[in-house]
């Protein structure tokens, strides 16, 4: 039986596609052994395949020589089975399983390869750290999880394709070997051997090459393409990641809106079967920074932050007032029913968490259940003032009200988005089957770098400012909004991207807000510069983050699990022990020399 020939074991059928509609016939089942249970004179291989599991059953009363081939498989041993599919007995029905009301009654059987002991056991019941998951990828691609989401991510980007070629979108692959340029993260380079001591960087995004692709005339540009970041990596950062990559030619905000609002609504009903409403909500950046100290507002809980600098203003607190008699601000959300959730000491800690947010300090209002008070700041205020923060806050009983008072505008409502996110995390509000979804648009053109010690590109130097705010390139930069839009999910960004600059005049504007001389904004984007005489059509686009967009339908919380060979936090790969060391000649012929080679832990 063991010796039959793979060609005359040739695969029938998937294994978790198996059901009572395929009763009675002959089928031919590959995959790895999951579990051997030997029922004494009955043995039962479960099989999986990535498809699903079925139940392969050895008589031994029948055929003694199979059974005790089988009896030699273990776990992760590749087989071939074939048998008639049977319907299993009433008693014996598995609910669990998909196949678990039907099993193969085996009459062949081939090994086609052993396996030795695994080092972790592949399960998604079995925790595992992910130091030895990403070891032995490999295995770990194995788990049932872990192939749910690599089915997922192809179905996003089947999708993808799909929709925008419907849209009329081409797809057009771009260098990854392309010009390294001073303005986002740092680049990966790469040297070059025949052009000595000259280098290439791999690709932050193909955002260059897509506005060239609307000034060839392509119209619409569709790419899902590779990125490279090398920057300090997070749950959901990584240093190569996959963008699905947009541009249009002659059009507005609104028309690229328009178009990715259907690219949503139609990856959450064919992915998750989720019907998404349209037209989605929208935002300005100062909004979502007033009313959820964020630019990524997660919109699925309240506890809104209020602004009472008016009423700190007037009021006798030194504290309240002094801040806003310099300019200051004093703002407040009120977690409105749980105040019977958070006791003295939690209400301390949390004080101790808004300081890793740059405030100063958390003060606090609590009204019991009966009605009665209890704060931090309350001894220093009037009845008057202390009705006229209850009133502002829509305070009731059982309800919690933090505040904050900065210097810094922006620190006050950052510490304050900071904790509203963290109360809805302890408090288990954040439900992540519940899709909330919001375009902010009109963000600021420039941030300041402190690192630099200049105002910056926030979106990218080709982000067209608002029409009306052009004036305040010259005058007032700090001022000026940009044509750019974010679309956000549950607090997490899943693309962004703007109106283009297509005016070489404006062009050359903003790179000089952005203190680049000529001479140095010719060396860096020249190319561009002089494609934009030659006539460039208003255009715009954006570019979603493939990774995270799948995590969040996954209903995960890390892009790695959605990433079939990641990299560590230290961008290495654990599996193909890289980055390394390479021999001599190799430099060589780069014309580099190594100075220094630091060892790094395993």
């Amino acid at each position: 039986m063991n010796n039959t020939s793979i060609a005359n074991m040739k695969r029938t059928d998937m294994c978790g596609v198996l059901r009572t509609a395929d009763v009675g016939r002959e089928v031919i089942v590959n995959g790895w052994v999951d579990r051997v249970r030997d029922n004494g004179g009955v043995l039962f291989l479960l099989v999986p395949d990535r498809s699903g599991i079925i139940q392969c059953t050895f008589d031994k009363s029948v055929d003694a020589e199979l059974f005790n081939i089988a009896f030699t498989c273990r776990t992760e041993f590749v087989v071939a089975v074939k048998g008639k599919l049977v319907a299993r007995d009433a008693a014996a029905i598995n609910k669990k399983m998909p196949t678990g009301e039907v099993e193969v009654v085996a009459s062949e059987l081939r090994i086609l390869s052993r396996a030795e002991t695994t080092p972790f056991e592949i399960s998604d019941d079995k925790e595992v750290g992910d130091a030895i998951r990403l070891k032995y990828r490999y295995l770990d691609l194995r788990r049932p999880s872990m192939q749910r989401n690599m089915m997922l991510r192809h179905r996003v980007t089947q999708v993808a394709r799909n929709y925008f070629d419907e849209q009329g979108f081409l797809e057009i692959e771009t260098p990854m070997l392309t010009k390294s340029t001073p303005e986002g993260a740092r680049d990966y380079l790469v040297p070059s051997r025949v052009h000595p001591g000259k280098f290439y960087a791999l690709p932050q995004s193909p955002q260059q090459y897509k506005q060239l692709l609307m000034l060839a005339g392509m119209d619409r540009y569709i790419q899902i393409t590779r990125c490279f970041r090398d920057e300090d990596l997070r749950a959901d950062r990584q240093p190569e990641f996959t963008q699905i990559d947009l541009e249009m030619s002659f059009v507005e905000q609104d028309d690229v809106i328009a178009v990715n609002e259907g690219f949503l609504q139609r990856v959450f009903k064919e992915v998750l079967n989720v019907d998404i409403p349209l037209p989605l909500p929208r935002m300005t950046w100062q909004d979502a920074m007033n009313r959820f100290g964020s630019d990524k507002p997660d919109l699925r809980f309240g506890f809104e932050i209020k602004d009472i600098s008016d009423i700190a203003a007037k009021c006798s607190f030194k504290v309240f007032h002094d801040t806003v008699e310099n300019g200051g601000s004093v703002r407040l959300i009120n977690v409105n029913g749980y105040a019977d959730k958070f006791p003295r000491k939690e209400i301390d800690k949390l004080g101790e968490f808004v300081k890793t947010y740059r405030a100063k300090g958390l003060a606090w209002l609590k009204l019991a259940a009966d009605g009665s008070m209890t704060s931090s700041f309350a001894k220093f205020l009037s009845e008057e003032e202390i009705e006229a923060i209850k009133q502002r806050a829509d305070a009731k009983p059982n309800d919690l009200l933090f505040v904050v008072a900065d210097a810094d505008w922006e620190t006050a409502v950052t510490a304050l988005g900071a904790l509203r996110c963290e109360l809805a995390k302890r408090l288990g509000l954040a439900k992540k089957d519940d899709y909330k979804l919001v375009w902010i648009v009109e963000f600021p053109q420039f941030e300041y770098s402190e690192e630099e010690d200049r105002l910056v590109a926030k979106h990218h130097p080709f982000t067209a400012p608002m029409d009306e705010d052009i004036a305040l390139l010259e005058t007032d930069p700090r001022k000026v909004r940009a044509k750019a839009y974010d679309i956000v999910l549950n607090g997490c960004e899943l693309g962004g991207g703007s109106i283009r600059i297509h005016d070489p005049e404006l062009q050359t504007k903003m790179f000089r807000a952005l203190g680049f001389t000529e001479e140095k904004a010719k060396e860096q984007f020249g190319h561009l510069i002089t494609a934009f005489q030659y006539g460039a059509p208003p255009h715009g686009g954006l570019a979603y983050g493939l990774d995270r967009l799948c995590m969040l339908l996954a209903g995960l919380d890390s892009i790695r699990d959605m990433i079939a060979f990641p990299k560590v936090q230290n961008a290495s790969d654990l599996m193909m022990q890289c980055p390394d060391v390479v021999d001599a000649k190799q430099l060589d012929d780069l014309s580099i020399a190594v100075t220094r080679v630091e060892k790094t832990e395993e």
